[in-house]
């Protein structure tokens, strides 16, 4: 018997040594990557090459069954992982075991100021995606805010270039740690909804580089990111999925980018542009990417039968279909073929930002305000559906009323009026909220429960602002003005008259317009939250977390004071000039001399915070040296509380025009009560820079700059100065 155990076991040993040696190169972890997509590369048929670079489904593309090749699955969106939709259809698969967790939108998880918030994020989503069997997530979205009329400004990180680098690299990073390829989007120049499959941008190579690519770039060379998403746009007269100067010459060329190039859905219009420009894989052609699309039609996509008929005619060669394929395969590689990636909750509250606080009337007082009025259609209605292509089926979601009633408990009377009705409907993008909005009543029934309610109230709580419907904060369309909708601006400044003790609590990814802001003594900016919504609000209302988001656009009194609107720039017509360039957000208000409504940085605490002792290690630096600015910072209130300390550069003098200043560097600091921090921020000649248009390069020109430390770009607390030789 063990002499036959024995010669069992040295069988199984040969077998398994003889299945080693025979195991493909493309198969072998051991191996470099590149040898293995080389190898893979070569046993591939071009019929099989082709079926890669497309669509099979609404959201998947094909391996290559054959030699043991995954498919690729793709998902929405950048704040949670899309329900399932058919294979061709847009509508619902109907599946049970397909809801997840809404985190907030990326405007409240930038307004945070948080990088390890940012990982935390990232990491929380890569795992979902990953349960669900995803291997690319489809965000996130990293265009500029130009306009506060754009519909996808609540997908994005604001309108400042450093901030939005500086946060989404921990979250692709974090992404990317499951195994899941963070696919950036959308490369670039996409910002506004109208006209956004054919409009032609045209802006000069300065804001380019320094306003609209420098995220992007970060994302790439910083964060690693596997995957880009062509935009829908037009750039020097070529689409954006199939530019031949942004995704060869600056992405692949300048920034040696080596992952994917997805397009987006319906973005690809020309099949030699998508041969030879750079694009990977074709996706959602013929349809608008939200609920139309011709069916069974992905042998017909441009880089389908038409690109393989021109193969066979001898029209083109196979060098760019392998680099196509090359480029598909290291993305499998690192994610569904990687054997060794890795397989919540999540602190909403912190992107919460307190705009105003007038005679601390936040947080609540027990002793004060005993009878809580919540007013408006935004503190019961569903957040997480709707917004287009980032519509969600959330596992649940907690309104800002019933966060509010679970908070208040015993202690407080809540009396609810709506006050409006705005959309009542609860089916978007084929996701069905199940709630039922529908009410009868007048407007002026309406407002005249509000105002009762109001009268008979300590505090009211006006819970409004924008929605996810179209022509707000929705995919397809922008907004028409920076006013409320729904008769909300009147109705906000009658319940002002009838209580002066009132909270304007603004749900939107956008700013709004205020023209009763010196009515309402407290001000909260509160996102879209996702799931977990009506809980944060709760707890920053209430005092038991303490606000310390800031803003990362700027707030104008009027749209004419923003850059785009001011020089009738937006949206165009079949092409768009930015002839703001450089200045925009808190640039032009600077340049201007324009006061904003709220600047940008701006968020205030419950507690408050001294700065002193403002210096900089060096008086002045060479080419290839660094300074580091350092400055105390003290909590000189009764309780806990984060600041976010802010580093702006300006240049004393330039050859160029350049803006008064710009952000270049923060960090968060914890304090308690009492207690005393010095925060330290270095930077180097890359943060002096500015991109000379004329030599295609970026300058630190010699000379006198200042650094000034600040708690937003208005509150500037001090300065310093430096001379780079």
């Amino acid at each position: 018997m063990t002499r036959k155990i024995i010669t069992a076991c040295l069988i199984l040993l040969a077998f398994n040594a003889n299945a080693q040696q025979s195991l493909p190169l493309y198969l072998d972890d051991a191996k470099p990557v590149e040898q293995r997509i080389e190898d893979a590369l070569s046993r591939m048929t071009t019929e099989e090459k082709i079926a890669m670079i497309h669509a099979q489904s609404k959201f998947s593309s094909p391996g290559v069954k054959r030699l043991g090749i995954p498919e690729n699955w793709m998902t929405d969106g950048p704040h949670g992982i899309r329900s399932e939709v058919r294979w061709d259809e847009w509508e619902q698969a109907g599946w049970t075991n397909d809801s997840c967790i809404a985190f907030p939108a990326l405007t409240a998880l930038s307004s945070t100021w948080n990088r390890d918030l940012a990982t935390l994020y990232g990491k929380s989503l890569g795992e979902e995606a990953r349960y669900r069997n995803k291997n690319v997530l489809l965000g996130p979205g990293i265009n500029m805010y130009r306009s506060p009329l754009n519909g996808r400004n609540f997908e994005y990180m604001g309108e400042d270039p450093f901030l939005a680098g500086e946060m989404v690299v921990p979250y692709i990073k974090a992404v990317q740690l499951n195994g899941v390829a963070a696919c950036v989007k959308h490369f670039a120049l996409n910002n506004q909804e109208t006209n956004r499959h054919g409009v032609n941008v045209i802006v000069d190579d300065r804001a380019l580089y320094e306003i609209y690519l420098p995220a992007f770039k970060a994302a790439v060379q910083k964060g690693g990111a596997w995957a880009i998403m062509g935009a829908y746009n037009k750039y020097k007269g070529q689409q954006a999925c199939h530019n031949e100067y942004l995704l060869q010459d600056i992405l692949r060329k300048e920034w040696g980018f080596d992952g994917v190039v997805v397009a987006d859905w319906g973005g690809v219009h020309n099949t030699k542009e998508a041969i030879f420009n750079g694009l990977d894989m074709e996706f959602g052609t013929w349809t608008d990417g939200l609920t139309w699309g011709k069916s069974n039609a992905y042998d017909n996509y441009y880089l389908a039968v038409p690109y393989l008929k021109m193969i066979e005619s001898g029209e083109v060669g196979t060098k760019e279909l392998d680099e196509k394929v090359r480029n598909i395969l290291r993305l499998t590689f690192r994610t569904t073929m990687n054997r060794s990636r890795l397989f919540g909750s999540f602190a909403t509250e912190e992107g919460i930002v307190l705009l105003k606080n007038k005679n601390a009337l936040l947080p609540i007082d027990a002793k004060k305000h005993k009878r809580i009025a919540v007013i408006g259609e935004n503190a019961i209605k569903m957040m997480t559906v709707g917004g287009g292509s980032s519509s969600l089926k959330a596992l649940y979601e907690v309104s800002p009323l019933d966060g509010i009633k679970k908070r208040a408990g015993k202690d407080f009377e809540v009396v609810y009026a709506r006050g409006y009705v705005g959309d009542a409907s609860g089916d978007y993008n084929g996701v069905v909220s199940g709630q039922n909005l529908k009410d009868s009543r007048s407007a002026a029934e309406l407002k005249a429960e509000a105002l009762k309610v109001a009268k008979d109230a300590d505090i009211v709580i006006f819970i409004g602002g924008l929605n996810k419907s179209d022509l707000q904060d929705s995919e397809g369309n922008d907004r028409k003005g920076l006013e409320l909708p729904y008769g909300q601006d009147e109705l906000i400044s009658a319940i002002a008259k009838a209580n002066t003790n009132i909270i304007f609590l603004n749900i939107s990814g956008n700013a709004v317009a205020m023209p009763w802001e010196k009515q309402v003594p407290a001000i909260v900016q509160g996102w879209f939250l996702g799931t977990e919504a009506g809980n944060a609000i709760a707890s920053v209302l209430f005092g038991d977390a303490n606000p310390s988001g800031k803003l990362t656009f700027t707030f104008p009194i009027a749209l004419k004071d923003n850059a785009a609107h001011a020089n009738n720039a937006f949206p165009g017509g079949d092409e768009v000039i930015y002839t703001e360039s450089i200045f925009t957000g808190y640039r032009w208000h600077e340049k201007q001399n324009i006061k904003p409504l709220f600047p940008f940085g701006h968020g205030l605490s419950y507690t408050t915070f001294k700065y002193s002792d403002i210096k900089a290690d060096k008086a002045s630096i060479g080419q290839n040296e660094t300074v580091t600015v350092s400055v105390k910072v003290k909590n000189t209130g009764k309780r806990s509380g984060a600041e976010v300390v802010q580093l702006y550069v300006a240049d004393l003098k330039s050859s160029l025009p350049r803006p008064v200043k710009e952000l270049k560097g923060f960090d968060k600091v914890y304090l308690k009560a009492g207690e005393e921090k010095t925060v330290t921020i270095t930077i180097d000649k890359e943060d002096l820079s500015y991109f000379d248009d004329k030599k295609h390069d970026w300058v630190a020109e010699a000379g006198d700059f200042e650094l000034l430390v600040g708690a937003s770009s208005q509150d500037i607390k001090g300065k310093v100065k430096i001379t780079l030789r």
